[in-house]
């Protein structure tokens, strides 16, 4: 038996010493035929195997290590290696503005991670890692069309003001004690989804589903925002050696089970009797020519749809959020100035409400700066070359993943003065008063820009500053546990979105009449 068992455990290090070496010859060759390819952009000299993996540091926040190198090899466009992952960096509003004035479609193609390999196949229903097409475009066209134009958008209005009233509901009994910032603004973002979506508070407290919902919601955002080793080495992705597909699916799995529950509960009490039509209705009642679009969307088109509409939806807006009122809080002359211009336009007696931002300028301003210093997604979606195409001068191959570094634009000290400073003034000034964030100005970019480009910028130009206005209106607002403001740790950690290292936590002090 014990000489059965060592040929057995031979045999298997044999199969593993096979497969190791295997993928190293593979790998190796792979590395020489890469260095073949003519005209790439400049970067690092990679290593075999691993590329420039271990050039990145693991200290730094990718997008940072990522701008340094660029700093080094190529400011406006370099190659890294990431194992046998060719990836081209865009750095530069010029490059940026190449890249999506001139190549938009060529380079509109999505980069698909392993963990985003859904059990669905071709399934219509993501917008976010459809590739470009038919199919992309049907549902891009349904988003601006239906989910974010501006007469659906005022038609809601009074969902988000009821869902900031909760957030300010929620701070008030929690008043003269530390709160965790991040994860109000996160409630409120997963319950404005809810309404948008459902017509229905799905974080109320006596709802133990929408509980669930949430929880599973949150474990994909978080297993999304792991590094992969199988998106580096694709001979290691059938094993899936961190469990990251294997949870992530598993998570989908559960929240795609609670999402159809909601939808055949409305199917089989579908009114509009007493609510404003939602975009599960929309969902619903679609119509295609069922020859070039399908003639309606099967539920798990349906459920797709439901679930990004909460992963893009509520951590982007969380980050925003959060990182705004700790910039705020570490500028104590930036917060005052903005509190008395909110409190000048709003009486004390009065709500603050979507009417009056075009009266506040200098609270756009802030979000901008937001936006500016901490894009929610330093990197965007990462696109891919459907063809080859030539970007200042260099080739970027067919299939190769494209990321534009949005934090680097955001800080480039050729564009910006006094780049690292969070001063929303700048967004005052004759130079900078126009530049929006709706993807034409390309050294400001949070959202992306071309056919790719986010379309729930409507929504979230709304939601923003009616969050954060309020929340200086209605409340004094100072550090926990004796905090001082130069003492706050502004650090970055990458989930999904790019968070704050440090959760923000703060007292609020309600106001007196």
């Amino acid at each position: 038996m014990i000489k059965k068992e060592k040929q057995q455990g031979m045999e298997y290090l044999k199969l593993v010493g096979f497969v190791l070496l295997s993928s190293l010859a593979w790998l190796g060759w792979g590395y020489l035929q890469r260095r073949r390819v003519d005209k790439l952009p400049p970067g690092p000299t990679p290593w075999p195997v691993v590329g420039n993996i271990f050039q990145l540091g693991f200290v730094k926040v990718p997008h940072k290590s990522f701008a340094e190198l660029a700093l080094v090899h190529g400011p406006n466009v370099m190659t890294l290696w990431l194992g046998s992952m060719c990836t081209v960096v865009i750095s530069s509003s010029e490059a940026a503005r190449e890249m999506f004035k001139n190549h938009d479609v060529v380079l509109a193609g999505r980069k698909v991670y392993e963990c985003m390999k859904g059990d669905f196949g071709d399934e219509l229903g993501s917008m976010i890692t459809a590739q470009y097409g038919a199919k992309w475009r049907l549902l891009r066209r349904l988003s601006t069309t239906e989910f974010f134009l501006n007469s659906r958008l005022d038609a809601t209005s009074s969902i988000r003001t009821r869902c900031i009233d909760q957030l300010v509901q929620s701070i008030e009994e929690a008043s003269g004690t530390s709160i965790d910032v991040g994860r109000a603004f996160f409630l409120m973002a997963f319950n404005l989804i809810g309404n948008l979506m459902f017509s229905k508070d799905l974080l109320d407290p006596n709802s133990k589903i929408g509980a669930e919902f949430f929880y599973h919601a949150g474990k994909v955002m978080e297993y999304a925002g792991k590094p992969n080793v199988s998106d580096f080495m694709p001979l290691l992705k059938w094993l899936d050696p961190q469990g990251i597909r294997k949870n992530m699916q598993n998570h989908i799995r559960q929240a795609f089970h609670i999402a159809g529950g909601f939808i055949t509960e409305r199917m089989e009490t579908s009114s509009l009797h007493k609510r404003t039509k939602d975009y599960l209705d929309v969902l619903l009642e679609y119509r295609g020519d069922g020859v070039h679009e399908p003639s309606v969307f099967s539920s798990t088109t349906i459920n797709i749809i439901v679930f990004e509409m909460f992963t893009a939806g509520t951590d982007t807006t969380t980050s925003t959020l959060e990182w705004a009122m700790a910039e705020l809080l570490h500028n104590p002359h930036t917060y005052k100035k903005l509190q008395s211009e909110v409190r000048n336009v709003v009486s004390c007696d009065e709500k603050l409400e979507e009417k009056h931002i075009e009266n506040l300028p200098y609270l756009k301003a802030v979000i901008k700066e937001t936006l500016r210093l901490h894009p929610p997604l330093p990197f965007l979606v990462p696109h891919k070359a459907m063809e080859s195409c030539m970007i200042l001068g260099y080739n970027i191959p067919k299939e190769t993943q494209v990321l534009v570094n949005v934090w680097a634009i955001g800080r480039d000290p050729r564009t910006w003065e006094d780049a690292s400073e969070f001063r929303p003034d700048r967004f005052l000034e004759n130079d900078k008063i126009h530049v929006d964030y709706k993807g034409q100005n390309f050294d400001f970019i949070p959202f992306g820009s071309g056919r790719r480009m986010c379309p729930a910028i409507p929504l979230a130009s709304r939601v923003l500053p009616l969050a954060l206005g309020t929340l200086l209106h209605k409340f004094d607002w100072v550090l926990g546990d004796g905090l001082k403001a130069t003492e706050m740790d502004m650090s970055e950690r990458m989930g999904i979105t790019l968070r704050k290292a440090v959760p923000l936590k703060a007292i609020p002090i309600t106001k007196p009449l």
